[in-house]
């Protein structure tokens, strides 16, 4: 392949070439995705449907939800369907649209887990205010700002990458488009696009880090200081998940978006590809029900309004 213009298709390495393997693979997937999709759209009819939980925290939380749905519908149901029909292929244009979309709903999740963290920093260290400063107005600009930074940053990275001309070769050792990996097709010289993608990243990441660890240093101050035990297992169940779900999806892209390249391999790489797509989407209902007790009386209502309706 002389140039771009001769790519048409990409081909996804997958996980195996065993037949077996490859259903087991299209089975565990599904089993994901639909445990993902059941979790992430009972939390958002939940906050949906009731109204003692329109707040701040269940706002940004319905949109956590909603980027992970779409992070999952991006990689997973194109990596099943290729495992079910032992293909590997990927048009151009659907590898392109893959990179943007994941991009969006990843650089859109950093930026509102950030905003979450200061929500929960007002709530606590500042809670006669609450109510002014995170009115909804401002709840609206600050998610609105998160998308936007998300289709900004996305759109950036996604045209820096496809107009590099692919010729080393169309296989790609990833179960979906990943610039990491595209990088290494490119037949020109990619490390200008590298570097700009670390320090790009870089910036972005440890920004949205060093902000969180900020909040939650004043957050944790703050809450050693209620006298009340019940008050501060209250505070701590409502930051403790965020904080869980911020580590796992921080150190996860860290470790792949951060390294050059030229270092990975493809099997590591393909685990922590999966610990940083799949499982915090998976995880993070679990989290928050768990460790939410308002949420969870919302979701035993819900589930016991769908009950009786139903008798």
């Amino acid at each position: 392949m002389s140039n771009r213009t001769t790519v048409t298709v990409f081909l996804l390495v997958g996980f195996s070439d065993v037949r077996e393997l490859q259903v087991l693979h299209f089975v565990v997937f599904l089993v994901i995705y639909l445990a993902a999709l059941v979790g992430n759209l009972l939390i958002i009819s939940a906050v949906a449907l009731d109204c003692r939980l329109h707040t701040p925290m269940y706002f940004f939380l319905v949109n956590l939800a909603i980027l992970d749905l779409g992070s999952l519908s991006v990689t997973i149901p194109k990596s099943m369907v290729n495992s079910l029909l032992d293909t590997r292929v990927i048009s151009y244009p659907g590898c392109v649209s893959q990179v943007f979309l994941f991009f969006v709903f990843t650089t859109t999740d950093f930026a509102l887990l950030t905003v979450m963290a200061y929500d929960r920093y007002v709530a606590i260290c500042d809670p006669l205010h609450y109510k002014e400063v995170m009115n909804r107005n401002a709840c609206v600009y600050m998610a609105t700002g998160a998308w936007i930074a998300g289709f900004v940053y996305s759109a950036l990275h996604t045209g820096n990458t496809f107009r590099l001309p692919f010729c080393q070769s169309n296989v790609i050792n990833q179960f979906f488009c990943e610039i990491p990996q595209l990088l290494k097709l490119a037949c020109s010289d990619s490390d200008s696009s590298e570097v700009g993608l670390f320090a790009i990243g870089a910036i972005l990441i440890l920004s949205c880090f060093i902000f969180i660890i900020v909040s939650y240093v004043q957050i944790f101050r703050a809450v050693l200081r209620i006298p009340s035990k019940q008050g501060r297992h209250k505070a701590f169940s409502t930051c403790l998940p965020h904080l869980i779900v911020v580590s796992l999806l921080i150190c996860t892209s860290f470790f792949e978006y951060l390294k050059p390249t030229s270092s990975s391999r493809s099997g590591i790489d393909l685990v922590v590809s999966v610990l940083y797509s799949l499982v915090p989407p998976m995880m993070n209902p679990v989290i928050y029900s768990m460790r939410n007790r308002e949420l969870k009386v919302a979701l035993k209502r819900l589930t016991v309004r769908r009950l009786v309706s139903r008798t």
